[in-house]
């Protein structure tokens, strides 16, 4: 298949559900939605900026902050675990985790950041409640101005994104119940 196969559809033909990652498309949430934000306290005054971006953006769309309970964890390795009981608890439409995994110098690093990812990812699909990471996991990060700069700043956007896919994800959920009925 090549790109004439899709512009000889006729638009009646095809219908693309949910939105372009260029566009932000949300519909007002559910007045009982509630969301669930975990952070770690690892470099915590590095990961609370990405926190305070998510609870910007969700302001900015509509969403109330009584409306987004945060929880705080030691650190990253933690947060599945939450993740997990947050989302089966029926409580949430969506868990949001945000947290730096640096790289000490030892093997460890490696299987923290593949250990929280891949839990993250299987609470998701097992509960089919979504789960937003802002979990980053640099290759290199050392305690000097520059790299505490550079991912201070990092977390500011990566905060804003997770709430963007958040109410993006939300809105096409909700528009994929009212189609599957």
């Amino acid at each position: 298949m090549n790109q004439s196969d899709f512009s000889s559809s006729s638009p009646s033909s095809t219908r693309l559900h949910g939105s372009s990652s260029t566009e932000l498309v949300t519909q007002p949430l559910p007045p009982q939605t509630r969301i669930a934000f975990i952070q770690s306290s690892w470099h915590e005054d590095i990961v609370s900026r990405g926190r305070a971006a998510f609870l910007a953006e969700m302001s900015h769309h509509g969403v109330a902050s009584d409306a987004i309970d945060l929880f705080q964890v030691p650190g990253a390795f933690e947060i599945p675990l939450h993740a997990k009981k947050l989302a089966q608890s029926g409580r949430y439409a969506a868990v949001v985790c945000c947290g730096l995994v640096v790289d000490g110098g030892i093997y460890r690093h490696d299987f923290v950041a593949g250990a929280v990812i891949n839990g993250l990812m299987s609470v998701q699909l097992e509960t089919g409640v979504p789960v937003f990471s802002a979990v980053l996991t640099p290759l290199h990060f050392h305690e000097h101005e520059t790299h505490l700069l550079f991912f201070t700043e990092h977390f500011l956007v990566k905060g804003k994104e997770a709430a963007q896919a958040c109410l993006q994800t939300l809105a096409s959920l909700q528009k994929m119940q009212a189609l599957l009925g």
